[in-house]
């Protein structure tokens, strides 16, 4: 029988609109299940929040929170930003940053400047495995839509676009949804910093964490966010505390 999308029950209700095994974006030879929801209206910074604490991801106007059959390797992660305490390297990259870089927070909005900064970052660290570029209807799917209170940081060198981090809000939260960044400031450390740079925009605004997204131990790319310590990992059903 083929498989149909259906309303479910929710605050505001959700649609689903996908819910298919597909390879694992992460894991080689796994099959993953990430069923995809779209509110049925903009969510209020609550209804955000309640998503986030039960371990759900945006993409562009859709939810997902990982439902693999037989594996469990991905781990939402989030800090609590007043008990976290950057390290020594930590310090000195966001320092260099701040001297460095002019930072700039705003709407998402669709730009060649930032389709092209995208494309680079893709195809200087080999994450487009088909060589196709993005184009500017498939960035602003993907960057610019959303259902909840979203906003970009942009970073900005000597006026030259360096990169681009997207971030929702919700009522006690911000959200690190994506970043992207010029392959040539790869030695500024610029992930790191956009990091950093979220948690100090949490303090100023009272915020109480900072959400990282997936965590994945056998994934190079996402097992980074280890390294932010304490935070907190949603496993069994439970936000508990890795202290290092």
């Amino acid at each position: 029988m083929r498989w149909r999308p259906r309303l479910l029950p929710a605050e505001p209700p959700e649609l689903l609109v996908y819910d298919d095994p597909t390879p694992c974006p992460y894991l080689e030879g796994r099959q993953a299940r990430m069923p995809l929801r779209v509110p049925t209206r903009m969510l209020s910074a609550q209804e955000f929040g309640e998503r986030l604490r039960a371990g759900d991801r945006r993409q562009g106007v859709l939810l997902y929170r990982t439902r693999c059959a037989s594996c469990r390797a991905c781990e939402p992660i989030r800090i609590e930003v007043e008990r976290f305490a950057a390290n020594k390297t930590q310090r000195r990259i966001y320092r260099r940053g701040l001297e460095q870089l002019d930072i700039e927070v705003g709407p998402p909005e669709l730009a060649p400047e930032k389709v092209a900064l995208y494309n680079r970052h893709k195809h200087g660290r080999a994450l487009s495995p088909d060589g196709q570029d993005i184009d500017e209807q498939g960035y602003r799917a993907f960057l610019v839509d959303t259902c909840c209170d979203s906003f970009e940081i942009r970073y900005r060198h000597a006026g030259k676009l360096v990169g681009v981090a997207v971030v929702d809000r919700s009522d006690d939260a911000l959200s690190a949804v994506y970043f992207y960044f010029d392959p040539d400031f790869e030695a500024f450390s610029p992930g790191v910093f956009s990091i950093l740079k979220q948690l100090e925009l949490c303090r100023a605004w009272g915020l109480r964490y900072l959400y990282l997204g997936l965590y994945i131990a056998e994934c190079p790319s996402m097992a980074y966010k280890a390294r932010y310590l304490p935070h907190e990992r949603l496993l069994d059903g439970r936000w508990q505390r890795v202290e290092g």
